[in-house]
């Protein structure tokens, strides 16, 4: 077999975990920390250093490829997995997955996978152990087979070759304003998702967040260049349904209300409301989007929470339960799940946004960008990290570097023909 060893090693995520539940309590914030005590199990403070776990494998040619397992920032909430763990993943990882490695053949990517994940003591391994190593198996596959990683996904799901640019979503933090600017000087497809995830920021009736929506669609229209209309994005963390209320309609009539005053734009809303479970979650959201449909508003529901696993993504898509599906590739687990999430979002005429987390790692980040282009996704995530700088360059100049090989790749195979 081409595995003859697994290296693992701790390292660090991209941004911090934090507790959701704590915050939407209304957890105050001194500075960058949370001041309180945490609700969530296993944090042992509101916001934790993002931590994740590299694993190297080591092929028969001495190559070590490379995959990073961690958790997403609000890890522990709406049926997510518990907060990562470094010790617990490593010794999981080392007694039943490493020997499942040794004994693969690495050049048959699902196949790999499908035996490396296979459940353990009955129940499925955690998904970050999925996600970092699926990475790995996926860069030992290309490796093995002297192509990219995009071109594996390709010939193992039966895809054409890609041929379009993949529009970037980019995450602005807590420095809002400061990153909306880098955001649209440097053109951004889709922006800003603004972090509106308190109370605070939402403000009563929603009136602070309908003024920054606004700011966003002017400030676009006073310093982008010529002919620059991104797409406006705005994670709401539930706090429509918290402040406004659970009815669908009157989410509806504030979404609407939104939408109404940056006119011209298209605008996402994400996580509009948290409705406890994810069947009620799929009932709810597809009520509000047959109804914002039914309205003709250019405004689209993205949901994340309570929509984690492939199963979970199957579900929202088949019910149309949203307009815009956020594939959040930790929680889904191996990265080759991911790329079946965004053929089931087509399949079922929903838009696939492969997201992920800020807490992620710059390999991961560039693993996702080949799935996204491999799997024609409707849009991705600029991660890793809050800072808009260093994900946008990441995950965009992979998605430059791997259409260049591609188009070269087209060229010669037309060329020969």
């Amino acid at each position: 077999m081409q595995i003859k060893d697994v290296l693992l090693a701790p390292g660090n995520g991209a941004f911090f975990y934090d507790d959701q539940a704590a915050i939407r309590a209304g957890a105050p914030q001194d500075g960058f920390i949370y001041v309180g005590e945490p609700i969530t199990p296993g944090f042992t403070s509101i916001r934790v250093p993002a931590s994740s776990l590299v694993v190297g494998l080591v092929l028969t040619d001495d190559t070590v490829v490379w995959g990073d397992m961690m958790g997403v920032q609000y890890s522990g909430a709406g049926g997510r997995d518990p907060l990562f763990e470094t010790a617990q993943i490593s010794d999981l990882t080392s007694r039943v997955v490493v020997p499942r490695l040794l004994d693969v053949d690495a050049s048959r990517y699902l196949d790999a996978c499908a035996q490396v994940f296979e459940p353990f003591e009955h129940k499925r391994l955690p998904l970050a152990i999925e996600y970092g190593v699926s990475q790995a198996l996926l860069r030992a596959a290309a490796h093995l087979h002297r192509t990219t990683m995009a071109e594996i996904v390709c010939s193992e799901f039966n895809l054409p070759l890609p041929t379009r640019r993949v529009p970037i979503y980019c995450q602005s933090g807590d420095a809002r304003e400061i990153n909306v600017d880098k955001m649209i000087l440097k053109a951004v497809d889709v922006l800003p998702h603004g972090l509106i995830n308190s109370r605070q920021k939402f403000g009563v009736d929603g009136q602070t967040f309908m003024e920054f929506v606004k700011w966003v669609a002017t400030r676009t229209r006073q310093i982008g260049r010529p002919g620059y209309h991104p797409v406006l994005h705005f994670d709401v963390y539930g706090w429509i349904g918290q402040e406004i209320g659970l009815e669908p309609r009157r989410i509806v009539d504030f979404i609407c209300k939104v939408a109404d005053a940056v006119p011209g734009f298209t605008l996402n809303i994400e996580s509009p409301a948290d409705f406890g479970s994810t069947q009620s979650q799929i009932e709810h959201y597809a009520q509000i989007v047959s109804i914002l449909d039914n309205r003709g508003s250019s405004a689209r529901i993205v949901v994340d929470e309570r929509c984690n696993t492939l199963e979970d993504i199957r579900r929202f898509a088949e019910a149309k339960g949203a307009h815009l599906v956020q594939i959040k590739t930790p929680d889904v687990g191996s990265i080759a799940d991911t790329a079946r999430a965004v053929l089931i979002c087509k399949a079922n005429k929903v838009g696939a946004y492969v997201g992920g987390s800020c807490t992620e790692t710059e390999l991961s980040a560039q693993a996702s960008v080949h799935v996204s282009v491999a799997t024609q996704a409707d849009m991705m995530l600029a991660k890793p990290g809050m800072g808009v700088d260093e994900a946008f360059s990441i995950v965009g100049n992979e998605q430059s570097r791997l259409l260049a090989m591609l188009n070269r790749r087209r060229t010669r195979n037309e060329n020969v023909g």
